[in-house]
């Protein structure tokens, strides 16, 4: 098995920089003690094996590379999934890390419940026993955590008996429930709000941020916004970056376009300075207001590059903050704010 090989300089403080996880509960479970150096994760992976059949599956252990380049293993992740029957499925278990890196949330492996803990390791919380819903199975949920780790959303792919996405809390364990026909696209830059798209039915995509303290807008935005590849919204809860994939054969690079919740206003198309090829896969606001893009090549024959990158949304201009690698002996990887 092949590791985790770094490159390049650490994340910047400004990428992986954020407030602390907030205080755990009474009903917090011992763990692993907290290591020494970074306490934020850059991304994490687990293995792939093959079976006798040629078929492949995840396995063995979830790995956090850390940002000053250690690895650490998380021992009590869930290395696969579960069907409707509880039973383990061949695809990786649900993870996710949140966007300054020292929060991760899994499905444990020994109950496949959903727990929260800090990367660098320390105590683990469990949450709501509910957002497994029986006769389920983990494979319908999706798990995001907001920049700051937080707050825990998670969502459901049960079409067409539709649950509503729940939004946890995690210092108190309060579940918030946002409505069951919107589908998240992820939080805020500060994870005071979570964006979502509505289908009403017209062929048209409308967009709605739900205040987590209460209260939502929604607006029908043109739709190059609404059936964009990735939207991000902003601290400021009403702006919104849409991104346009690139188009190799066109020699279009990735565009950029801003949209104002509030105003309807939308900006210029914006072209980044990446190439057609290199379409960012994920994308997203941080709390002071910058944007964040992630590229990764796609060859399973070969190592993972991921490039985490800031991008100006006035000019295109793009900085590269950080860059890494994940062996090719991957299953699945994903990365902070993923």
């Amino acid at each position: 098995m092949s590791h985790i090989s770094t490159s390049a300089a650490l994340l910047a403080a400004a990428v992986i920089g954020g407030a602390a996880l907030a205080p755990l509960p009474a009903h917090a479970s011992p763990a692993a003690p907290i290591a020494a150096g970074s306490p934020a994760a850059r991304a994490a992976w687990i293995p792939s094996c093959e079976s006798k059949s040629g078929d492949t599956r995840a396995c063995g252990h979830w790995r956090l590379l850390m940002a000053d380049g250690r690895t650490l293993t998380v021992r009590d992740a869930a290395p696969n999934r579960t069907d409707a029957k509880g039973r383990p499925d061949t695809d990786e278990g649900r993870f996710a890390i949140s966007g300054d890196g020292r929060v991760i949330a899994y499905e444990r492996a020994r109950d496949h419940r959903v727990v929260v803990r800090k990367a660098a390791g320390g105590q683990v919380t469990e949450l709501p026993g509910s957002l497994v819903p029986k006769g389920t199975g983990t494979g319908d949920l999706t798990l995001t955590l907001s920049p700051a780790g937080d707050r825990l959303l998670v969502s459901y792919d049960d079409d067409p008996a539709r649950r509503p996405t729940k939004v946890v809390t995690i210092a108190t364990g309060k579940v918030t429930e946002l409505p069951a026909a919107d589908e998240s696209a992820g939080f805020s830059g500060d994870g005071d709000e979570v964006l979502a798209r509505r289908f009403p039915g017209d062929n048209t995509t409308a967009l709605v941020t739900h205040r987590l303290g209460g209260g939502s807008v929604r607006r029908t935005p043109p739709q190059v916004v609404g059936n964009a590849t990735t939207l991000a919204l902003a601290a400021d809860g009403k702006t919104v970056a849409a991104l346009i994939d690139g188009d190799a054969d066109l020699k279009r690079p990735p565009r950029l376009r801003i949209y104002d919740m509030d105003s309807g206003e939308l900006h210029d198309t914006v072209k980044l300075a990446l190439k057609p090829s290199a379409s960012p896969y994920l994308v997203r606001w941080t709390a002071d207001g910058r944007l964040v893009l992630t590229t990764a090549t796609d060859d399973d024959a070969r190592p993972a590059v991921v490039r985490v990158l800031t991008a100006d949304p006035e000019t295109g201009e793009v900085r590269q903050n950080d860059t890494y690698t994940i062996g090719k002996d991957r299953h699945a990887f994903y990365a902070a704010g993923e």
